[in-house]
């Protein structure tokens, strides 16, 4: 993090003075495309090299193809979270959503016998971005599409150029002829692109595309180029195929544009998703809002000098790594700044996709304490080598997999393995203390309502696919002592119209009684529609 009362301009001057002196023309481009609930094996290009079912036969991504034919496919790669917000803050810190304490996109309800931490949706201004950790050394630096970590603009975080804070809502979810702004932000980029050339300053580039799974966010003859190419198979996967389409394109067009510049040569891009998709994906369990495989496993693709083309890499390796590797390939001088759990890639991409990855702790945790559509329901996980071993907070269950034979996560080896399920529960559990993370708080006299077993099952007052009950979430916003209750004084700051919820005048309104008043309010409404 930025030291209290240290200047960030102070801060760039110190490390300018330690940096070798490097022409800027000599400095290598980075272009990082970032997708949006795009899963492992939703491209048209296999990401394994040895598993056929690692791409798909219904999505179409020419340009991505391209982009892995001619660079480095990492067949192991994770997005730090199966939720947007905490994958986009780790991509851009280095640091993990665990250490972030920004594990979900907004503060999360206590429910039944898990009560669940409060989580951060604001990056703080104190952490150092790659876009911060760049500009010490000259880069440019750009950002356009969707932000998602906070209400801060882009540039205070770094980032000279920007088109503001957006998310995934509001006045960018605009639809033909530019749906959801897929081709405005390519033609930004391509601009911004353009200029530095000029200038001669080397850049930083992230165009980060906007999510999308229906008809309304692709352009029309996308939608009839899928259907030709489908024909009405899946009709109802359709959307979300021409959706991808059109971000290829556009893809398609910062590739050719970097061309037409005559920069390919000198930079690197890269293309990686936040999480998994919420439909497909293939061979892998579950998908976003999972800790399961199909949540977090998503496609890197890396191309630049050095990187040999139609290269795989095996190595596991996540959303953390990014940074390191960005500023290794960009010369800035050590050290990284603080907290950064990432070890770089370069290695990896410049010998054929082997190499050392030094890190300073575990080569990937996924931290997800929240209820979200996976019946598992509150977990965290742990990686070593083929080995996953996963944590149910509610349950007390343990689950290790194996998945260099069981990819799909099918057969549980807790209870064939016990010193290998301790080995790595002990692990996890010093992880996430070291990184100070925050955990659920189990109450045992509460009884276990999700399960692996009930694929169907949601908590009390959740939904299955969201991320809990919104009377919940606003409940846990005035429980200040998080008792499971809200006393008189906490609602002194709230609405008086709250206070009517205290049906037995005790002075508090417990979680029953506040889903009571919401049940009774929803059916007074569902009484109204009918009449």
């Amino acid at each position: 993090m930025k030291p209290n009362n240290f200047p960030l301009t102070l801060y760039v001057g110190l490390l300018a003075l330690s940096t070798t002196v490097t022409l800027a023309s000599e400095r290598p481009n980075f272009v990082f495309l970032q997708g949006e609930a795009q899963g492992w094996s939703s491209l048209s290009i296999q990401m394994a090299p040895d598993n056929p079912a690692s791409k798909s036969d219904f999505f179409y991504t020419p340009n991505l193809d391209r982009l892995a034919q001619d660079g480095m496919r990492f067949s192991r790669f994770y997005a730090p979270s199966p939720r947007c917000t905490p994958s986009r803050a780790a991509y851009l810190t280095g640091k993990s959503p665990a250490q972030l304490h920004m594990t979900y996109i907004n503060s999360n309800p206590m429910t039944g016998r898990v009560q669940l931490p409060r989580t951060s949706t604001e990056l703080p201004l104190s952490e150092i971005t790659i876009a911060e950790h760049l500009k010490t050394i000259g880069y440019a630096t750009a950002h356009f599409g969707k932000w998602h970590v906070g209400r801060a603009n882009p540039r205070q975080h770094g980032f000279d150029e920007n088109d503001g804070a957006n998310s995934n809502a509001g006045p960018e979810r605009v639809q033909n002829p530019n749906p959801k702004q897929s081709y405005e932000t390519a033609a930004k980029g391509i601009d911004f692109m353009s200029r530095q050339v000029k200038a001669g300053k080397p850049f930083f580039l992230q165009i980060s595309q906007y999510g999308g799974r229906s008809a309304l966010d692709a352009k029309q003859e996308t939608m009839e180029r899928m259907r030709q190419r489908v024909g009405r198979r899946d009709e109802r996967f359709i959307g979300a195929a021409a959706v991808a389409l059109d971000m290829d394109i556009n893809i398609g067009r910062v590739l050719d544009a970097l061309d037409e510049l005559d920069i390919t040569e000198n930079t690197y891009v890269f293309y990686t998703a936040d999480h998994g998709t919420p439909g497909r994906n293939g061979v892998l369990a579950n998908g976003k809002g999972s800790i399961k495989e199909g949540g977090l496993r998503v496609p890197l693709l890396f191309r630049g000098p050095g990187i040999k083309a139609g290269s795989f890499a095996s190595a596991i390796t996540s959303g953390v790594d990014l940074f390191p590797t960005i500023a290794e390939l960009a010369g800035v001088p050590s050290p990284l700044p603080s907290g950064i759990e990432g070890g770089s890639l370069a290695q990896v991409l410049l010998n054929t996709g082997k190499g050392l990855i030094k890190r300073p702790g575990e080569t990937f945790v996924a931290h997800f304490p929240h209820y979200d559509g996976d019946p598992i329901g509150p977990a965290s996980a742990i990686y070593d080598e083929d080995f996953k071993l996963i944590r149910a907070y509610e349950s007390g269950n343990r689950f290790l997999y194996n998945l260099s034979t069981d990819l799909g996560e099918r057969n549980n080896l807790a209870s064939q393995m016990p010193d290998k399920v301790a080995e790595l529960d002990r692990r996890l559990t010093s992880y996430l203390k070291q990184v100070k993370a925050q955990v659920p708080k189990v109450d045992l006299s509460q009884p276990v309502l999700v399960g692996e077993s009930r694929r169907g099952d949601r908590p009390p007052g959740g939904r299955r696919g969201g991320g809990g009950n919104r009377s919940n979430t606003e409940i846990q916003v005035i429980d200040t002592d998080l008792d499971g209750t809200i006393s008189i004084q906490e609602m002194e700051n709230a609405p008086a119209a709250l206070r009517k919820l205290d049906r037995n005048g005790d002075g508090k309104v417990t979680l029953e009684e506040f889903r009571r008043s919401t049940r009774n309010s929803q059916n007074r409404n569902r009484r109204r529609t009918l009449q």
